[in-house]
C-alpha cells in the first residue's frame, strides 16, 4: 500500500513545528556553508590581491579587475554576490531570532556580541566599499575601478581611511569567528572539548593573519594615494 504524500489525512501529516525545525536546520547549514565557501575563500583571495598595490597601480587593477572574459565577470557575480545576498538575509534573520546564553556570561557571550557587532559593521562597510569601488565608477562614471581614484580617496579623505581600517578589522574577526562556528556549531566537525580548544587557537591565528593582510592592503592604497 502506497503512503500518501498529502497532508489532508489526520495522523499522517508532518507537524508544522517539525517542518519549521527542518527548514531552519537546512537554512542554517546553507547560510553557514555560503559564508565559508565561496564567500570566505573569495574574500581571502580578494584581500591578498590588494597587496599588488605595493607593486604598482596597474598591477592592482590587473589583479582585481581582470576576469579574462565577460563570462568570467558574470561567474564572479554569481559566485560572490548571490551567496553574499543569501548570507546577509540569513544573518539578519538570525540576529532577530538568536540570543546569548543567559546562563553563561563568560567569553562565549562576549564573542557572540562582538560577532553580531562585526556583522553590522561589515554590512555597512560592504555597502560603502561596493559603492566606492564598483557602483560609482562603473555606473556613474562608466569605467572600471581606478587605483588612482581609490588611493587618492584613501589618502586625502580621513573618514574613508577610518571606514576601511575598521571594515578590514570586521572582516578579519567575522571570518575567523565564522570559521570556528562553521566547524563546530555549523557542521559539527569539531565537537569535543580538545577539538574546540584547538579550533579557537587556529581561529585566533587566522584572525591575526587576515588582519595583517587587510591592514597591509589598506596601507598600500593609502601610500599610493600620495602619488596619485
Amino acid at each position: 500500500m502506497a503512503l500518501t504524500i498529502t497532508n489532508d489525512q489526520a495522523g499522517r501529516a508532518v507537524p508544522p513545528q517539525v517542518r519549521i525545525i527542518a527548514r531552519d536546520f537546512i537554512l542554517s547549514r546553507l547560510g553557514s556553508l555560503f559564508a565559508f565557501a565561496p564567500l570566505g575563500v573569495w574574500t581571502l583571495g580578494h584581500l591578498w590581491h590588494q597587496l599588488a598595490a605595493y607593486q604598482s597601480g596597474e598591477a592592482l587593477e590587473r589583479e582585481v579587475e581582470h576576469h579574462g572574459s565577460d563570462a568570467g565577470a558574470i561567474l564572479t557575480f554569481a559566485v560572490v554576490l548571490i551567496p553574499l545576498l543569501w548570507h546577509t538575509v540569513w544573518g539578519i534573520g538570525r540576529m532577530f531570532k538568536s540570543r546569548p546564553a543567559v546562563a553563561n556570561h563568560g567569553f562565549s557571550n562576549i564573542r557572540y556580541m562582538v560577532q553580531r557587532l562585526s556583522a553590522i559593521g561589515l554590512l555597512l562597510f560592504l555597502g560603502a566599499h561596493l559603492y566606492l569601488a564598483w557602483f560609482e565608477p562603473r555606473f556613474l562614471e562608466h569605467h572600471a575601478e581606478s587605483f588612482d581614484a581609490l588611493a587618492h580617496e584613501m589618502h586625502f579623505n580621513m573618514p574613508t581611511l577610518i571606514v576601511y581600517v575598521l571594515g578590514t578589522l570586521a572582516i578579519a574577526y567575522h571570518l575567523a569567528n565564522g570559521l570556528w562556528s562553521f566547524l563546530s556549531m555549523g557542521w559539527g566537525i569539531t565537537v569535543s572539548k580538545s577539538a574546540l580548544s584547538w579550533m579557537e587557537k587556529v581561529s585566533l591565528l587566522f584572525f591575526f593573519v587576515l588582519l595583517v593582510i587587510g591592514w597591509a592592503a589598506v596601507y598600500g592604497l593609502y601610500a599610493g594615494g600620495a602619488a596619485a
